[in-house]
């Protein structure tokens, strides 16, 4: 077997590993896909009979792969938002529906949300240590930066990901049972099942982008809701339950990127107010994390 036969044979014994870097690190299957081709082509053009470790070397140029990528999304940011959505919904997709679904329920959705609100350094930090456990010594020559620097990185990454030590884990906890039985209601189309743990009078607030035109505002009463919320149950399966504001609500992603978020306030186990937020400018000043 010659030389190259062999690297490509090596290239595809990591191929899954390299797209769940690039996954957790840019939070779409098709971005995903070019970081792996682009980390294969820099294999190809490299001297590779010197690499010691080359399951450590790809990921560490995969990674470096994803951080340009990161830079320049951060790059375009002075790029509006709805610019960017429109942009996204009217350019033919190459990505497998399934595909995605099944890496963003792997990854866990909200995750995704709250990893893209990290800056390209903090994201990389975090996901390589904490998720796949690369030393700081690695990360900080990927990011040029001392050990120490991405050590800080990945903590205050950490904190922004995780759950605030504040909130009432007993009553997020009741939160959580009550949005979860919202969602299996949802996925499953179950108006029943939705109607019980919405409280009668329930009152929904939905923004001007997450309405239809012409549609209303405001809907009052639980059978109301329900009825229109079955029509988006095919919307759940980017849908996981998170921290909104430091109540248990729903965030929904895909290819990692918010798109719409219900903020519920809860009380004696049911929901009695939601509200449906899609408006760019609105999910830019929710306080997200993950459960």
């Amino acid at each position: 077997m010659d030389e190259g036969t062999w690297f490509a044979q090596q290239f595809e014994k990591n191929r899954g590993h390299l797209r769940g870097v690039a996954y957790r690190m840019l939070g779409s299957l098709n971005e995903a896909d070019d970081a792996v081709q682009e980390t294969w082509l820099r294999l190809s053009r490299s001297d590779a009979g010197n690499i010691q470790n080359l399951s450590g070397w790809l990921t560490t140029v995969a990674a470096r792969v994803c951080l340009d990528m990161l830079r320049s999304r951060t790059a375009r940011a002075e790029e509006s938002l709805e610019t960017q959505v429109a942009s996204v919904t009217n350019k033919p997709s190459t990505r497998d529906p399934e595909q995605e679904a099944l890496l963003a329920d792997s990854v866990g959705v909200a995750l995704l949300v709250v990893l893209d609100r990290l800056n390209p350094a903090e994201r990389l930090a975090f996901v390589l240590h904490d998720v796949f456990a690369v030393p700081f010594e690695e990360i900080a020559v990927i990011l040029d930066r001392t050990p120490e620097a991405a050590r800080q990185l990945a903590s205050r990454a950490r904190r922004r990901v995780q759950a605030k030590e504040s909130y009432a884990s007993a009553n997020l906890s009741e939160q959580r049972k009550v949005v979860d039985a919202f969602l299996t209601a949802l996925r499953s189309g179950d108006f029943e099942g939705l109607v019980a743990v919405l409280d009668p009078d329930v009152l929904v607030h939905i923004d001007e982008t997450a309405g239809r035109p012409g549609a209303p505002r405001e809907i009052r009463g639980a059978r109301n809701w329900a009825q229109g919320a079955i029509a988006f149950s095919q919307m759940t399966r980017f849908a996981q339950a998170a921290l909104v504001d430091g109540s248990v609500g729903i965030v929904f992603a895909s290819d990692g990127r918010l798109s719409r978020v219900l903020r519920f306030t809860i009380a004696n186990g049911k929901i009695v107010q939601a509200d449906i937020i899609a408006e760019p400018a609105r999910l830019r000043e929710l306080d997200l994390a993950v459960l």
